[in-house]
């Protein structure tokens, strides 16, 4: 299998390198008009097509994403490699959104969409021709609401596609007008007017959902380049003012919504902390009031203070204690000083501490006594009366004194008991000082608490609103909607290159693909293809004149007569050389019937004949005969089927002299047709025609039965000096020129040559063509 493979590539090859450019240029050369008209209506298509095309602009902006932890994070070797922290994908999808674009949808209004019907095209208004406003809200529209306003001297005349009803508006103004219309419109003042005045508008009102859709899917959101934080949004329409509008708008929106995403929380803190205030007063307004009552219900008015105050007076209420005991020890001193019997007349201590100044007088009073009394008995005796009244006067004072110490000592008891009760009070007061304070600490620190998360909460609350004040924008805008100057599309200079490529590919393509497609044979090179030792002998032009096909005339210059004879020449070369002077065999075949054997057959002999030497011309075609055709005689006339027939038939009194001109020439025709031409062509009566005609004529030129349809020619080809195979030009199929090829190599075709015939014929190679095995009795070439 792999060996045909090779061969056939080597054929394509071959092939390939005989290619002859200025051949195939010239080939397509000769459909030149064809290009003409192509370029011509492509040229004039691109014109329509720009006259008529609506303009497309393309509008770009360019953001820069900013990362919150630009600038808090230290370098590591993630941020060696990618130095962007930010996922840009999530923000393009998020940026493309239906969340987003909804936004801008609405924003803009973008749902609502005027057009101006043209004659040809009906376009978008870039600016609504009058004062347009939509009453019915964006989100409430569920179906698409398309009407058709048209313009007239009197007012509007406003179509409802939907439902097919007519409104009619008078002066102009729906505002003036009580209508269920989801819009209003209004023409203001003459210019306006007179700018659409018999034209015609349609305003549609789409959904929502629709609008988003369609700008999520005409909108370019692309990273430029790997490392780059950057974003670029591409849109195109045709109106650069819009599309400029909706980017943006969004961009601002976009922004927007990252700027709320970073307020939130500080929104949300700020709300906390205000709940939080009114509990947090609440609360603090109760532990203040317990701490009054606290301090009112126990007399604190500092516990320090008090602590101090209450150590003070316990410690003066102890000395007054210890003093008023000391007293006591004292004036029982001296009442067993007073009352001790050994001791009477004795001196009594004085000034001992005792804090009574009467007893003190008493005591003094009752020593001045004694001791006068001690002077007295010294000098007068103890019976003196001096002496008894003194002793007398000292048992009063003693009595007094007695009395005053008894009673003394009762004042200084008395005065114990209430400083030793009071003294109780104040040691309760001060070990109750630790309790309090305990409980009063406790208030404190629970309203200290109270205090410092008030505070917190306050500085918070402060923080939250400077950070929601100052909140950064989420993205940087690098350059803001920008549209080109011209037209992105349609772009005149591509268009006309285009469609003048397309005026030249297109013919080009066309006849490509007729001669890719095309079979046939169209000139000598397709025959030469075949890399064959077959010659090729001649080319038979086309003759498209309404004038004779026949060589007629020996002294003919025309084409015919002048390709007949250079057939007749080259023939003369192909015939083997001999000593005899026998005439030689010439045999006219081809492949199939319709490729003109019969039409060279007749010009050959006929070419032969105006040399002046004698020419018998033979139809053995007994199925096909046409022979007769060129010499307007019937077909049933006697001839070669009656020759093979009958043996008595003699060929020379069958013989036909069909051209005046030609003295030299005969023709034997076909005759009737026979029911078995293969027997009659076998039966050796036409070798026995062939030799003796070659002792008579020059040449004898035979024409037979095409090859590949019957064995006819096969059965008589041995008698044969040479074979002009036949060939024609947009008729014959390439593929066919094998089945001749191996006729000639096998030997069953005597030293073959091929014939081209209809040269130069239809340029657009449309004949058609017809063959089979349907060749016999009753068809004519």
């Amino acid at each position: 299998m792999n060996k045909p493979q090779n061969n056939d590539m080597s054929n394509f090859l071959e092939d390939n390198e005989s290619i002859d450019f200025a051949l195939e240029a010239k080939k397509y050369l000769r459909f030149w008009p064809w290009f003409a008209i192509a370029l011509f209506v492509c040229l004039v298509g691109a014109y329509v097509y720009l006259r008529y095309a609506t303009p497309i602009y393309q509008t770009t902006a360019k953001i820069k994403i900013l990362d919150e932890s630009e600038g808090l994070e230290l370098p590591t070797s993630a941020f060696v490699f990618k130095r962007v922290n930010i996922n840009l994908e999530n923000e393009i999808e998020i940026l493309k959104s239906y969340l987003i674009l909804e936004r801008v949808v609405q924003k803009l209004n973008l749902n609502a969409n005027i057009f101006e019907e043209g004659r040809i095209r009906t376009s978008r208004v870039k600016e609504p021709p009058f004062q347009f406003e939509q009453l019915i809200k964006s989100d409430n529209i569920n179906r698409a609401l398309n009407f058709e306003v048209e313009v007239n001297k009197t007012g509007f005349e406003i179509l409802d596609v939907k439902n097919d009803k007519t409104f009619s508006v008078p002066n102009h103004n729906t505002y003036l007008l009580d209508h269920n219309l989801p819009f209003e419109i209004r023409i203001s003042g003459e210019d306006q007017l007179s700018r659409v005045l018999g034209k015609k508008f349609l305003i549609k009102l789409n959904t929502v959902k629709s609008e988003v859709l369609k700008l999520k899917s005409s909108i370019k959101i692309e990273a430029i380049g790997e490392q780059s934080d950057l974003l670029q949004l591409t849109l195109k329409g045709q109106s650069k003012k819009r599309t400029e509008q909706i980017i943006n708008t969004l961009i601002n929106i976009f922004d927007q919504d990252g700027i709320n995403d970073r307020q939130l929380v500080s929104k949300r803190t700020l709300d906390f902390i205000d709940e939080r205030f009114v509990f947090l007063a609440k609360e603090l307004d109760s532990i203040e009031i317990d701490k009054k009552d606290f301090k009112q219900d126990n007399n604190i008015v500092d516990l320090v203070s008090d602590a101090q105050i209450g150590l003070e007076q316990r410690a003066q209420s102890d000395e007054q204690v210890f003093n008023i005991e000391r007293q006591i020890e004292l004036t029982s001193l001296l009442q067993e000083t007073l009352n001790d019997e050994s001791k009477n007349s004795k001196l009594l201590p004085a000034n001992i501490g005792l804090e009574n100044n009467n007893i003190n007088a008493i005591i003094s009073e009752y020593n001045i006594a004694v001791l006068d009394l001690e002077k007295l008995v010294a000098s007068a005796g103890n019976n003196n009366p001096s002496v008894k009244l003194l002793e007398s006067k000292i048992t009063t004072l003693r009595f007094n004194l007695d009395r005053s110490l008894i009673a003394y000592d009762k004042q200084l008891k008395s005065s114990e008991n209430q400083l030793v009760n009071r003294n109780q009070r104040f040691k309760g007061r001060v070990s109750s000082i630790p309790q309090k304070e305990k409980l009063l600490r406790a208030i404190e620190r629970q309203q200290k608490i109270k205090e410092s998360l008030y505070l917190l909460l306050l500085q918070k609350r402060e923080e939250a609103a400077i950070n929601l004040a100052i909140t950064e924008p989420s993205i940087k805008v690098v350059e803001f909607a920008l549209s080109g100057i011209g037209p992105i599309s349609p772009k005149t200079k591509i268009i006309y290159s285009g469609a003048i490529l397309a005026g030249l590919l297109l013919p080009f393509a066309i006849l490509y693909l007729m001669f890719m497609l095309d079979t046939k044979l169209h000139s000598k090179e397709d025959i030469s293809k075949l890399k064959s030792s077959i010659p090729i002998v001649g080319e038979i032009p086309s003759i498209k004149s309404k004038g004779s096909k026949i060589f007629e005339d020996p002294n003919d210059r025309s084409i015919l007569a002048e390709s007949f004879r250079i057939l007749s020449s080259n023939v003369n070369y192909m015939l083997p050389t001999s000593k005899d002077t026998k005439g030689k065999i010439i045999y006219c075949t081809s492949t199939i019937k319709g490729e003109g054997k019969t039409y060279v057959s007749v010009n050959l002999s006929l070419a032969l004949s105006s040399i002046n030497k004698k020419v018998l011309l033979i139809g053995s075609d007994l199925r096909n005969p046409q022979v007769h055709t060129y010499m307007d005689i019937d077909k049933s006339q006697e001839g070669l089927t009656n020759y093979l027939h009958d043996k008595s038939v003699n060929w020379r009194d069958i013989l036909i002299k069909g051209f005046d001109l030609h003295a030299n020439h005969h023709t034997i025709i076909s005759g009737p047709i026979p029911p078995n031409p293969a027997h009659l062509l076998t039966n050796g009566r036409f070798n026995e025609l062939i030799e003796e005609a070659k002792e008579e004529y020059d040449y004898v030129i035979v024409d037979t039965a095409p090859t590949i349809l019957v064995t006819d020619t096969m059965l008589i080809s041995q008698l044969a000096d040479t074979t002009i195979f036949i060939t024609r030009a947009n008729f014959t199929q390439k593929n066919l020129l094998n089945f001749s090829k191996e006729l000639s190599e096998s030997g069953k075709l005597k030293n073959m040559a091929y014939v081209l015939n209809g040269v130069g014929a239809s340029k657009s190679y449309n004949y058609s063509y017809n063959y089979g095995y349907g060749y016999g009795y009753g068809s004519k070439e």
